[in-house]
């Protein structure tokens, strides 16, 4: 399971990383040190996050206005030297609380707790890790966008794709218009019904009925021609290029 390790002290950041892959089942993917840069990053990749390791004093404040900025459904081990902030971090996806100095055995302690969680909640709760779907899930069938000073709804079935441009997610209908929405793209691509739309790479949500045609590029990548021009080129990363002609022939 991949971990986003939060953590401004360096030798404390190494220390942890060294303890939680101890556990095989567990990787750190990323180490970030600030507000902005985790903010950042959960808008981008949070969808490859399993499992949070959070300081809550950061160089630029307090990690709980992280989740003032952007919509976090990932459990959170918090570690600090800190111990008032113990229900605050309940409400804020806690999971287990850790105060500094730690010894190891609580590290690998509370990683056994979230893997007991997880695994009890996929069982009894019908709990959807990522890449699963309930068969009952309903999908969003609305988006609301900005259009200068109002708020405009538009439906999803007329929605050609979604796509990060310069930190902000845009919409584009059929008609060619674009639009920004104030929601993650995780929460965008969980929200849409993976038989109409592919997350091509991790700036883009695209919707079957807009593709044209498929074109090789370098590296094995393949870029799209849409009835759409976006901003950027529709370029499907090397690693999804299979799984996403399966989901073109098979609908999933």
């Amino acid at each position: 399971m991949n971990v986003l390790l939060v953590e401004d002290e360096h030798h404390t950041a190494r220390m942890l990383q060294e303890i939680i892959e101890k556990d095989k089942d567990f990787i750190v993917l990323r180490t970030l040190d600030s507000i902005a840069e985790t903010v950042s990053y959960l808008a981008k990749y949070g969808q490859n996050i399993d499992l949070i390791f959070l300081d809550i004093h950061l160089s630029d404040g307090h990690s709980f206005e992280i989740f003032r900025h952007i919509d976090v459904s990932i459990p959170v081990i918090f570690c600090t030297a800190y111990d008032e902030y113990a229900l605050k971090a309940i409400r804020n996806n806690g999971i287990e609380y850790i105060l500094k100095p730690f010894e190891d055995e609580e590290v690998l302690n509370a990683l056994h707790k979230f893997r007991q969680l997880a695994e009890r909640f996929k069982r009894q709760l019908n709990f959807e890790f990522p890449g699963e779907k309930s068969k009952n899930h309903v999908y969003q069938e609305s988006f609301l966008a900005q259009q200068k000073d109002r708020t405009i709804v538009v439906f999803t079935e007329n929605i050609a794709m979604f796509a990060i441009e310069q930190d902000i997610v845009y919409l584009y209908t059929f008609d060619r218009k674009r639009y920004p929405v104030f929601k993650n793209m995780d929460y965008i691509t969980n929200a849409c019904d993976p038989h109409l739309f592919f997350r091509i790479n991790r700036q883009m949500l695209v919707n079957r009925n807009a593709i044209i045609t498929i074109q090789p590029y370098f590296n094995r990548k393949v870029i799209l021609e849409l009835k759409i021009k976006p901003e950027n080129q529709t370029i499907v990363s090397r690693l999804k290029v299979t799984a996403f002609k399966e989901w073109l022939e098979n609908g999933r």
